[in-house]
């Protein structure tokens, strides 16, 4: 794998470039060649191999977006060893569950992270995960700011090491179904579960979707905007483009810093020809006008990509007209942190087929995908909706979770034997094309990140005054979707207030910062079933505001229930209006 990403295209053109790094200080932009990426990887390799790494091990990266975070990926592959990128925006909580559930030996970070303007603390929750993790033997500090960090007993200053190092590392030789990495993904229920993908297959399905679903040519410039702490970053950030040998932009800011013209600024000055982001931003993008847009030249622009979520017509047209100028095809594309490339997207297909705007349309090469009635039977014809999945394997597909093969089978594999179950629900049109309408369980998607609403409520749970909790997910402007809240309080509660500013606080110290509620309404009790099981149903039928049709209420313990959230979230409402 690292020979197939690094060493061949070293040997045939080590000058050609493989990154360009955006860094979050506007317009400079830092070039990385294979010859000098292949270097920072063996040397990062050898300091890992001096500090007792092996084939095997995990180790966890916990870096902001930059050649040397590529190059920590990077070097774990040369040595057998498995990565877990653990996104940079998640809490010490957050880490420390992934570093124990993943068994990691050691940490790669940064002594700070920079992010639209603002510093990011990473080493001081660095420091406050691994002290929870007795597992870990050594702490990796690079430095991304001039600021002096505490130095541990563990910590070791990374580009230190890296110089003293040698420039040589011969990689290990792995089997096609070793472990590569793993990610956590969220679940409908309990704790992230950490996915694993392998060597040959992850690679192979990397590369031939980033050549053909982008139409991607030697000598593009291919700009992915996506963390590498997602699979999306992984996938075409790292793995899919370096394998076919493509210079690859890795943007460590945000849209809107230091204005709402970044990207497209960015597009301009590194002459960008693919480029691939999410329909979030394209949402917020679009509120600010399309002058932002036209004041850059996106002449270089044949592909744009939308990936996360499912994209809207209105951001569709948006990026299509404005951004594209309606002359770059624009594919939207289905796929999932389990099946570790696309699946569905508009191309490849014939030459100057039809796209249908904000769908996702056609299976790559290999995918057969099916939809499923309730009874578990095959859906034939088209004009139908069902259970999406995917009828046979594929190399990219995840071969487990870590630790829980079990959990992964009940997962994917239960509900339709002989099939892989995605989660999601789809639609077949007249003519055969697919379009992804959401999923069919308690995941949210806020900003194109997947999240449990049980994760919500579990970290909900643990304020003292907050005997139960419900969350769903509801239709958000920007986000896609965002979580609202119910909560019950404890009889003696007073500060109503201070109480959901602590549940905030909770969610945001439990889990990231993009999971805490939008809305936290408080209610006397909510509506369950005579087993006790909660009825999200009717929580997000009151929410979206279609409460003249509630459905089968009759397994409520006592239907009164409804009228009495209805009541009080009519009386929140008016409240937050006015």
């Amino acid at each position: 794998l690292a020979v197939n990403c690094l060493d061949q295209h070293v040997e045939n053109s080590p000058n050609r470039v493989a990154l360009i790094w955006e860094r979050d200080e506007p317009g400079t932009a830092v070039h990385v060649t294979y010859r000098e990426l292949l270097d920072l990887t063996c040397r990062l390799a050898n300091t890992l191999k001096k500090y007792g790494i092996q084939k095997g091990d995990k180790v966890a990266i916990y870096m902001s977006v930059s050649p040397l975070s590529v190059a920590a990926m990077l070097a774990c592959a040369r040595i057998g060893a498995v990565h877990t990128v653990i996104f940079a925006g998640f809490s010490a909580e957050s880490l420390a569950g992934r570093i124990m559930d993943s068994g990691c030996k050691a940490v790669i970070t940064y002594n700070q992270g920079v992010r639209g303007g603002r510093i990011i603390e990473l080493k001081a929750t660095v420091d406050e995960a691994v002290k929870n993790c007795p597992n870990i033997k050594h702490v990796f500090v690079a430095q991304r700011t001039e600021k002096k960090v505490q130095i541990g007993d563990r910590d070791i200053p990374l580009e230190e090491e890296m110089a003293k190092a040698d420039s040589v590392c011969i990689p290990e030789s792995m089997d096609s179904e070793d472990m590569l990495f793993m990610l956590y993904t969220s679940g409908s229920t309990g704790k992230p579960k950490g996915i694993v993908h392998t060597q040959a297959g992850y690679l192979l399905y990397a590369a031939l979707t980033h050549k053909y679903v982008f139409d991607y040519q030697q000598g593009d410039v291919f700009g992915c905007v996506a963390d590498i702490g997602w699979i999306t970053g992984h996938s075409y950030v790292v793995y899919g483009p370096l394998c076919n040998g493509a210079t690859s932009v890795l943007f460590e800011s945000t849209p809107v810093y230091p204005d709402p013209g970044r990207y497209w600024e960015v597009v301009q000055r590194l002459k960008i020809n693919q480029f691939y982001g999410a329909p979030t931003a394209i949402r917020l993008l679009l509120n600010y006008g399309e002058e932002w847009v036209k004041k850059y030249d996106r002449s270089s622009l044949k592909t744009l990509g939308s990936v996360g979520e499912p994209i809207n017509n209105e951001a569709w047209q948006w990026f299509y007209h404005v951004v594209g100028e309606g002359r770059c095809t624009l594919v939207d594309t289905w796929w999932q942190t389990e099946t570790g490339g696309i699946c569905i997207a508009p191309r490849p297909s014939e030459e100057r087929a039809e796209i249908v705007p904000a769908m996702a349309m056609r299976p790559f090469f290999g995918i057969v995908p099916v939809l499923m009635d309730e009874n578990g039977k095959v859906i034939e014809g088209n004009d139908v909706s069902g259970a999406l999945c995917i009828a046979q394997p594929w190399p990219g597909m995840a071969r487990t979770i870590y630790g829980d093969h079990q959990r992964f089978v009940d997962a994917y594999f239960k509900a339709y034997p002989g099939y892989y179950f995605t989660g999601d629900g789809a639609y077949r049109t007249k003519k055969g094309y697919y379009q992804i309408t959401g999923r069919m369980d308690d995941v949210i998607n806020i900003s194109g990140h997947r999240l449990g609403t049980a994760e919500i409520e579990d970290a909900m749970a643990d304020h003292p005054d907050v005997p139960e909790t419900a969350v769903i997910g509801y239709p958000h402007k920007i986000k896609g979707e965002g979580a609202f809240a119910f909560i019950v309080l404890k009889e003696q509660t007073v500060h109503t207030d201070r109480v959901k500013e602590e549940l905030k606080t909770i969610v945001a110290s439990k889990i990231a910062k993009y999971a805490v509620p939008d809305h936290i309404l408080v209610v006397k009790r909510l509506p369950k079933t005579r087993s006790g099981k909660i009825m999200r149903r009717l929580l997000r039928k009151v929410v979206t505001e279609q409460s003249s049709n509630m459905g089968d209420v009759t397994t409520l313990d006592d239907p009164s229930v409804v009228k009495e959230i209805l009541d009080a979230y009519q009386k929140y409402k008016e409240k937050s209006s006015s």
